[in-house]
Parts: structure tokens; sequence; C-alpha cells
């Protein structure tokens, strides 16, 4: 399954976008307002949880510097990467977007398109709070 969220545009370096999405930390800002959990677990690990979805671990796979960032669930039960793209646009302007990959049975995969879909928008959405 992949899903991708818009591309949007942020009045930040890419860069700065890099280093910021380079801190595990730095997550927490970018989560939906129904989130239920947020625990950094590790300089390279975090986990989260929204309001009516399991929690989920994830870990810093990959890096790019100034260009992408992989993250990957820590579990095996639900095997995806959530890689943020970043374009630099100028010196104080960036592009990005983000992809998620999974690989789920047909059944779980529609169940959980619509609530992944939304959710890394929302992610994208909140870029501009780095």
């Amino acid at each position: 399954m992949n899903l991708e969220s818009p591309k949007v545009t942020v009045e930040k370096s890419a860069q700065h976008l890099f280093d910021s999405l380079s801190d595990v930390k730095n997550f927490e800002k970018l989560m939906p307002e129904n989130i239920a959990k947020f625990e950094v677990l590790g300089d390279d690990i975090f986990n989260f949880g929204l309001k009516g979805m399991p929690e989920i671990k994830l870990k810093m796979k990959d890096k790019t510097p100034n260009s992408k960032v992989v993250l990957a669930a820590a579990s095996d039960k639900l095997p995806f990467t959530l890689t943020a793209n970043i374009d630099s646009l100028s010196d104080t302007s960036s592009a990005v977007q983000l992809h998620f990959e999974g690989d789920f049975n047909p059944m779980m995969a529609m169940m959980i398109k619509g609530p992944i879909s939304k959710f890394i928008e929302t992610l994208a959405e909140n870029m501009h709070k780095l």
C-alpha cells in the first residue's frame, strides 16, 4: 500500500527541516490534535498513539542530508515506512511530501487506508510548526 500526502511548501530551509525531522522529539509538534500518547524512547525511536488506534513505535531508518528522512515501524506486525522528501525551493523555503509504504493484507489495508491518509496529511500540514 502506497500513500502520499499533498506536497506542502514551508517557509524554512531544507537544512532546517532535515535537522528538525532528524530529531525524533520534534515529531510531537507534527502530531494531530487527537494524539493520546507521545513518548521518546531513545535518540532514534519514539512511540505514539492516536485515540482509537493502537500505539505505533517508529524508529529512524535512513537519512539523506537535507533531502530525505525515513522512519520505519519498529514492529514486524505492521511493516511500513514513512518517508519525508524535502525539496529546497530557496534559502528560506522548501517543499515537503510524505510517502507511506506498507505491506498489509487487503482487509487491513482497507481498514487503515483512510486513517493513515488523514494522518500523513496532518503531519504534512503541520510542517510549518518545526
